[in-house]
């Protein structure tokens, strides 16, 4: 170093100010190490050698510098220029560059259709995506070459991207004519998947890429199939099956030419060329267009675009589409809480429900029929369902006589609302009593009480028509639905008792048992219709209790299953377990079906009558008369009715039997049972027939074997008759 520089280029001042910054720098380095180190000294030896070293680059840059200004810069510029070129592209394009596989294995939103058990489409949920994915060879080859012809008619022959597409773009774009993107099927696919709709050098930059990309792992028809899916068609509507299904109300594969052509024009502005918008001429210009470049690539001839055009459009009503909106609803409510929100918004469930639209439909239309004449009496809603009581299905749910009534509360569901049910309970108790020994023939009497319990008003119930009846056996107290009986009879059997076998028929609403006395029977306690289905089903399914079911299978797009109905489509664990005996089920159903032991209350031919048809039937109002009830049922069909004021105020009057729910469910019970053949409850072994007396005649009764009298009478004779003929 010394021969190469003299001596005195170095400054005394300079030699001691490195010497110093050496030992400072080597002291700070040790301290970060260890606090506890002590001062360290820098060996004279490395000194000197670090000292001639930096003493060696900064004397070389200073003449080098000195000598060669400009090149030293513009070095210095290029490299930073690169650097930041190359940090640019890794940050903006590389560093988040999804990968092309992604499209495939990218899980995209799909709508979840709601289904009847016919394959009806009662309703779509989807959060903003409204999408249902079809293979390609479902699409027509008509929408395929309109689509082609439209957006990018270079498609089958470029590898991603169109140089003659993009300086169309520019050309166009320049002149005015804005609707030119320039961008290929590949690229729309790749931005509206994997990229965002950002406008930037940067995203068009990875646009490109992607679709060269995307070009080499997939083959056209893959990437045209999956293109087809995702496109926007306007609104919420994606896809060209729910762009068929929104416009014109049919599946993609049944769209001819000229509706085609309608929907390969939308993508370009779905906003401007809607047929449904405020200038729907601009959608027939735009099909002109299509058709016009479909003829200049020789996918149709002049007279195929003639006739398309001179084709009559007829566009679906574009409406809220939902069918059966309040049970859709209730099923909406069970998917969400099973499978969460997420999965139920986008992740294209298929979910075929038990309800019959053609019941649901009949059924809607006979509520509000009927509640229509009702207004005089003022009652302003009404509500049923129909279900199967063998399997627990949901055929029909009529939550209210409109659900888009808003301003009403139309949108309450009254089959899950909990109501007082009046006398509709009794069979809960009266069941009791078969159960504890009674008979259908067993006497109660008919007349005035009253119950005197320590810390309540004395409670002393009257019957609905305010006269006594004397000594009534069980069945004609319940056909009849005398209240004083079932009262005497609930003091017999126990309330707490009721409570434990209304919970193991179904209901779901008597849990605060300190809120229940002896006016249970007579409908003191809340229930819903939904519980009351299962209470009644119980009886029509000889006493096995089956839970009802909206749901026959859930399935996803892809086809993986989630959820399948085993006791409506194998037939297998139907009943989750027995309740009450056989025969205890069938004479309820026996006494609830007999027209003669209700006609003291309610006449030969009310609309509980059905002739030719062995029906059971039971009504309830409330004493406040803001509650009227019918529950009617067959071995396989089940009616729960009800009419009343969803603000809860009182009907001005309602006749059980002539009025109110009885008319509605006479109507809808009919549409279910078959004049061929005629239903009748087939009797279970363990019931036994005896005749007993009614008045002066011989009438035919119902036994449990066991329970049975023992003389077997041929006439009626006055009692004391009979007691000296067994005394001798």
């Amino acid at each position: 170093m010394d021969k190469q520089f003299p001596h005195h280029y170095i400054k005394k001042d300079k030699k001691e100010y490195l010497r110093r910054y050496l030992i400072s720098y080597a002291i700070k380095q040790r301290k970060k190490q260890n606090k506890n180190q002590k001062e360290i000294q820098v060996p004279e030896k490395q000194r000197s050698q670090l000292y001639q070293l930096l003493e060696e680059i900064f004397l070389s840059f200073k003449f080098t510098f000195k000598d060669y200004k400009i090149h030293i810069v513009a070095s210095l510029l290029i490299s930073i220029a690169i650097f930041s070129l190359t940090y640019w592209t890794y940050e903006e394009i590389f560093k988040d560059l999804p990968s092309p596989i992604e499209l495939t294995k990218k899980e995209q939103s799909v709508s979840t259709k709601i289904l009847d058990r016919n394959g009806k489409i009662l309703f779509k949920i989807y959060d903003d995506e409204n999408r249902t994915i079809i293979p390609l060879s479902e699409i027509p080859k008509s929408l395929i070459n309109a689509t082609i012809a439209i957006e990018d008619k270079d498609f089958y022959n470029h590898h991603g991207f169109s140089v003659r597409g993009i300086l169309r773009a520019i050309v166009s774009n320049f002149k005015g004519e804005k609707l030119q993107g320039g961008s290929t099927l590949t690229q729309q696919l790749v931005k509206n998947r994997l990229l965002t709709s950002q406008r930037t050098f940067s995203r068009k930059i990875k646009e490109v890429l992607l679709a060269i990309l995307v070009e080499g792992v997939y083959t056209k028809d893959e990437i045209l199939e999956m293109y087809l899916n995702q496109v926007a068609y306007g609104g919420s509507t994606y896809g060209v099956e729910e762009a068929s299904q929104k416009y014109f109300d049919k599946p993609a594969s049944r769209l001819s030419l000229a509706e085609s052509a309608v929907l390969a024009g939308l993508p370009a502005a779905p906003s401007a060329y809607t047929p449904y918008g405020s200038s729907p001429e601009l959608a027939l210009e735009r099909q002109e267009e299509v058709l016009r470049r479909m003829v200049e690539d020789g996918y149709i001839n002049e007279e195929d675009a003639i006739k398309a055009k001179e084709q009559s459009l007829i566009l679906s009503t574009n409406k809220i589409d939902i069918k059966a909106p309040h049970f859709v609803m209730y099923i909406k409510r069970i998917l969400a809480q099973q499978y969460g929100e997420e999965l139920l918004n986008n992740g294209g469930l298929e979910v075929t429900t038990t309800l019959d639209l053609t019941t649901q439909l009949e059924a809607e239309k006979i509520i509000t029929e009927e509640i229509l004449k009702l207004k005089n009496l003022k009652v302003g809603n009404g509500a049923a369902m129909v279900t199967n009581p063998k399997t627990g299905e949901i055929l029909a749910m009529v939550g209210s006589v409109n659900y888009f009534d808003f301003e009403n509360d139309g949108q309450v569901n009254v089959a899950l609302r909990e109501r007082q049910p009046g006398s509709s309970i009794k069979p809960i108790n009266y069941s009791l009593s078969l159960m504890n020994g009674k008979t259908a023939n067993s006497v109660i009497n008919d007349s005035p009480i009253t119950y005197n319990i320590f810390g309540s008003k004395p409670y002393s119930p009257s019957n609905y028509d305010g006269k006594y009846h004397g000594n009534v056996t069980i069945r004609e107290s319940l056909a009849s639905s005398y209240n004083i009986p079932a009262v005497k009879s609930l003091a017999e059997n126990g309330v707490n008792n009721m409570i434990d076998l209304g919970e193991k028929l179904g209901i779901s609403t008597w849990k605060d048992r300190s809120r229940f006395g002896l006016s249970l029977t007579l409908g003191g306690g809340e229930v819903t219709m939904l519980d009351m289905t299962e209470v009644y089903g119980t009886f029509a399914n000889g006493g096995n209790h089956v839970k009802t079911n909206p749901i026959l299978e859930v399935k996803d797009y892809k086809g993986n299953i989630y959820y399948q109905n085993e006791c409506v489509l194998n037939h297998e664990d139907c009943s989750d377990k027995k309740v009450i005996d056989k025969g205890v089920a069938f004479l309820i159903s026996s006494i609830l079906s007999d027209n003669s032991a209700r006609t003291p209350a309610f006449g030969p031919m009310s609309t509980l009558y059905i002739p030719g048809q062995q029906v059971a039937v039971k009504t309830g109002t409330t004493n406040n008369l803001r509650d009227n009830w019918t529950f009617g049922y067959t071995t396989d069909r089940l009616v729960s009715v009800w009419v009343g004021n969803n603000d809860n105020t009182s009907m001005s009057y309602v006749a059980s039997g002539i009025t109110g729910a009885s008319p509605i469910w006479n109507k809808i019970i009919r549409t279910q049972l078959s004049e061929e053949t005629p239903h009748i409850f087939s009797i279970p072994k363990n019931i036994v027939s005896k005749k007993v007396c009614k008045g002066s005649k011989l009438i035919d009764e119902y036994f449990i074997k066991g329970t049975e009298p023992i003389i077997e009478l041929k006439y009626c004779r006055p009692p004391i008759e009979i007691l000296k003929e067994i005394s001798n």
